[in-house]
Formats: C-alpha cells, sequence, structure tokens
C-alpha cells in the first residue's frame, strides 16, 4: 500500500509498504476513507518529536472501512464505517475506567521508555514518535487498529465522511480546551492560534456558552476563519495583544485563555518575552512558549488558562510567577477521546456543528502528501487544512 512516511528532519515521502495485518484478537484492519494532516504532524516534520525513525508512517486523524477483524472483536463487523481516536485505549486499567482515556496504562508498547520521561507510561498513539508506541498511523490506504472494541466509532448513515472525520482528534481536542475553561455565560475567553483546533475551539466556546470569544493569529486565511467561525480577532503582526485584547475588554481582561499554538510559537509584546525570545532563537533544544506566556499574562486574575498547544520536553522560560501570583488554573492534556466522541457526533448529527468547513484543500492521491505537507507548514497557497481520500 502507499502510505505518508516520515524520512528526516523536514522530509516527508510518500512510500510503498506493507499491507496491515491483524496482529492482536482485538484489533481490525479498516480501509482508510479519508485522513488529514494535523498540526501536531508538523511538529513531526520539523523534527520536534523525539524518537522518530526513518520509514515511520504519519498520521493520527483517520477514518474507513473495516474490511478485516480480528476474532476476539465482538464490536465492530466487516463493512463497519468508522472514525479512529488518535489515542489508542484498552479499556480495562484503572485510568479508562477512571475516563482518564489519554492516560490508559497499557496500550504503550514502549511504556517504560515513556516512564523514564514523564514517570509513567501514557496512551499509545498512532502515527507519532516511538516514544508513544511507534503504532503506524493512518495516512495511508490501510491502517491496523488496535484495541478496536474500545475506542473507535462506529459512523451512522447520512453523515459524510468530512462531517464526522475530525472526531478522530481536532474536534474533541477543541470541545475539551473549551471545557476545561468551566465557561459561564457572560464570559469572555481569548484564544491563541487560528489553526484547525483553534477555529473549533471557537465554535466550541459558543457550543458551551461563552459570551464573546477573541481570537489571535498573524495569518489572514486563519483569521478570517475565526471570524467565520464567530470570533473578533488580533493580529499579532501590527498590534500589541496585551493592550489590544485590554481596550477591547475595557481592562477587565479575558476570563479564559486557551493556548492553541504549542512549542513552535513565535513573538513578543512585553520586555520578559523579549529577553526570552532572543535566547530561544539560539536554543533549539528548548520549546517555546510564547503564546503560553501572552495567554498567561492576558488572562484576568482568578481565570482559567487552557492548554490544548502541543509540548513535548524542557520548555523555555515560562511565566510560573505571573500564573501563581494571578491565582490562575492551569489545565491542560492530550484528549480523553472516548468522553467526547459520540456526544459530539450527535452535535453533528443534529446540525449544531459541521466541522468540515475548516478544509482548504483535498487530495485523492497520497503521492501528493509531502507538497501539501509543505503547504500546510508554510501557510501558502490559503492552506488551513489538508483531507486526503486515499481510494478516490
Amino acid at each position: 500500500m502507499k502510505a505518508l512516511t516520515w524520512q528526516s528532519r523536514g522530509k516527508i515521502t510518500c512510500e510503498t509498504v506493507p499491507d496491515p495485518k491483524i496482529e492482536h484478537g482485538r484489533d481490525v484492519i479498516i480501509k482508510v476513507t479519508a485522513c488529514a494532516i494535523c498540526g501536531s504532524d508538523l511538529h513531526l516534520m520539523g523534527g520536534f518529536m523525539p524518537t522518530m525513525e526513518c520509514g515511520d508512517i504519519l498520521g493520527h486523524e483517520t477514518m474507513g472501512e473495516v474490511i478485516e477483524v480480528g476474532k476476539d472483536n465482538h464490536k465492530l463487523k466487516v463493512g463497519d464505517r468508522i472514525v479512529v481516536p488518535f489515542t489508542i485505549c484498552c479499556g480495562e486499567c484503572r485510568q479508562c475506567k477512571w475516563g482518564n482515556w489519554s492516560c490508559c496504562e497499557r496500550t504503550n508498547p514502549n511504556g517504560k521508555m515513556q516512564a523514564e520521561t514523564y514517570g509513567y507510561p501514557l496512551a499509545g498513539l498512532f502515527g507519532f514518535s516511538h516514544i508513544t508506541g511507534g503504532y503506524a498511523g493512518g495516512q495511508a490506504e490501510y491502517l491496523r487498529v488496535p484495541y478496536a472494541d474500545v475506542g473507535p466509532i462506529v459512523v451512522p448513515e447520512g453523515l459524510t465522511d468530512e462531517q464526522v472525520l475530525f472526531l478522530s482528534d481536532i474536534f474533541p481536542t477543541a470541545y475539551q480546551a473549551a471545557e476545561h475553561c468551566d465557561i459561564g455565560p457572560e464570559d469572555t475567553v481569548a484564544i491563541w492560534g487560528c489553526g484547525p483546533v483553534g477555529v473549533l475551539a471557537v465554535k466550541c466556546c459558543y457550543l458551551l456558552g461563552a459570551k464573546r470569544v477573541i481570537a489571535i493569529d498573524s495569518v489572514p486565511e486563519r483569521l478570517a476563519l475565526a471570524r467565520e467561525a464567530g470570533a473578533e480577532t488580533i493580529d499579532l503582526s501590527d498590534q500589541n495583544v496585551q493592550d489590544t485584547l485590554m481596550e477591547m475588554t475595557h481592562g477587565l481582561g479575558p476570563d479564559s485563555v486557551i493556548e492553541a499554538v504549542g512549542m513552535e510559537s513565535h513573538g513578543a509584546d512585553t520586555t520578559l518575552q523579549k529577553v526570552s525570545s532572543a535566547i530561544m532563537e539560539h536554543t533549539v533544544s528548548l520549546e517555546r512558549p510564547f503564546a503560553l506566556n501572552q495567554a498567561i499574562l492576558a488572562c484576568r486574575p482568578g481565570g482559567n488558562v487552557s492548554m490544548p498547544g502541543v509540548f513535548a520536553g524542557p520548555v523555555g522560560p515560562v511565566a510560573l510567577g505571573v500564573l501563581m501570583n494571578k491565582g490562575l488554573t492551569l489545565k491542560t492534556g492530550q484528549t480523553h477521546m472516548v468522553r467526547y466522541m459520540k456526544p459530539l457526533m450527535e452535535r453533528i448529527r443534529k446540525g449544531e456543528i459541521d466541522p468540515s468547513f475548516i478544509i482548504s484543500h483535498r487530495s485523492t492521491n497520497l503521492e501528493e502528501g509531502p507538497a501539501l505537507y509543505q503547504a500546510f507548514r508554510d501557510k501558502t497557497d490559503n492552506c488551513t487544512k489538508v483531507v486526503f481520500k486515499p481510494h478516490g
């Protein structure tokens, strides 16, 4: 089969690789009908995630048709159309039973390696690095889905692939980020990053009752998408974010902030951020918390900081003193996918939201993948979200 693979920092190629096979009785094999490039994939492409190996198959936003079922899987059958969450969960460990699905204790075969960094093993992830299990990803024609009797959900008739594909990651991620804000009916939420997660977070904040959402970015197409989703916007390339937020909120500030950028953020407003920026630009081993620091500074005292943006390891100077002295609550973590997928699919079915509005580029040819990765990374050709349909 064809698949998109990581070769080295900055190099993604389409290769012919062996078809996946059933390896465990709870597995299924799917024929991939739709998959997407996520912002997290760009961190892999950029070489920011450790333990990637040449030839690793990428992709963790995937859905498809079940074509083979393991002998112990009694939930799914051949012909089922399923969305596959990016986290792999056993359903049996204490974390799964507590509902902390992304903290599953059993599905990462390299859990010992991960525990050396994080203290404990966490859930295995599709198409990510070997520290998260080394599982083959879904930017491919076929995918093996382990523990397929736990996470994947069957799609009902009447919903298109594009409507439900993002239940695999970014829609639940955006929803969890908004939920972490404990939104009240009079609340203002500010969101850093108008990529797919940030724009869907705008929608989710309104679904949860926010009165006002302000989105911050510097890319015109992304700011336009955020406005389409209902947000007011700040262009950080020509506005001082803190000053503008204070003006827009009459000095009160946002009640909650969402940092949807992660480890590769750029920019600085304050003296502290400018000093940190100068250090960070020459220290590639540290991840960049510029957006996080802006968000911490902007949040009103006693508010919430929600951080869906991905970080992997050591981070440059973070404004922890500001966080502590303002009495802010920080909430973060990989998304507990199983908690959200079915309720959010019901919202799609009822017509409350259609996440497909973020798609800018579509392809039926995985060989176009490397070029589309570059367009998504470089934000060229108005590229905001790429979806592949490998079988046409």
